[in-house]
């Protein structure tokens, strides 16, 4: 595949699923409130992505989230390091730009393009299926980054393994969450873990 010229800080997620419940505040910045509610994602094998969205509070005002109403949202994957020592490290959610209500099929295309900041590993399944883990850097538009865990399977994942730490590649794909057990002071504590499953994939190089 040959490289393509690509916009740095493409970051794009179009979601339609059921709010899991209703929004809880977050956090404010530069004087605007922010609220965050779980999306409720299934996929065409039935399994159910529960996904974390954030939306400022004008958003929630045009269109309020409640329990197991049917909401499209679009926006961007973020990624910010959880310093409290409690649960994940890396935290992943939905940034919303716009919120409305939906009709329809349940929806989740993600397309980001960024660049590879840790070397690739691949690995294979109990049966034997290859499956290649990659931390890709997304520019956003104002000097910071998103660190966003993608994973992609067999012959893509073959590809995959062979890329190097600065490599440009622009991909689609979805959003999905993931449920683990993790051995806490020895205890078994479960934990969310979230991950962009890949689709298709494409180099890409830096716009001159």
């Amino acid at each position: 595949m040959a490289n393509v010229q690509m916009a740095w800080n493409e970051n794009h997620i179009s979601l339609v699923g059921l709010a899991g419940g209703g929004a809880v505040r977050s956090h404010e910045n530069h004087g605007v409130s922010y609220f965050q509610f779980p999306l409720r994602v299934s996929r065409l094998s039935g399994v159910e992505d529960v996904l974390n969205i954030v939306a400022a509070e004008p958003l929630l005002r045009q269109c309020p989230v409640e329990p197991d109403t049917l909401l499209a949202v679009e926006g961007e994957v973020r990624s910010y390091n959880n310093r409290s020592g409690t649960g994940s490290k890396l935290v992943i959610t939905v940034y919303a730009r716009t919120l409305e209500r939906a009709g329809g099929e349940h929806k989740n295309e993600l397309t980001l393009a960024g660049v590879l900041c840790k070397p690739p590993v691949a690995r294979r399944t109990p049966l034997g299926r290859e499956i290649c883990d990659m931390m890709l850097a997304v520019n956003r538009k104002y000097g910071r980054e998103d660190y966003l865990p993608c994973i992609a399977w067999g012959g893509l994942a073959a590809w995959c393994s062979q890329l190097d730490v600065g490599d440009g590649l622009k991909l689609n794909g979805r959003l999905q969450s993931r449920e683990y057990t993790k051995e806490e002071n020895g205890q078994s504590v479960r934990r969310t873990a979230f991950e962009v499953s890949v689709m298709s994939l494409e180099p890409v190089e830096r716009d001159t």
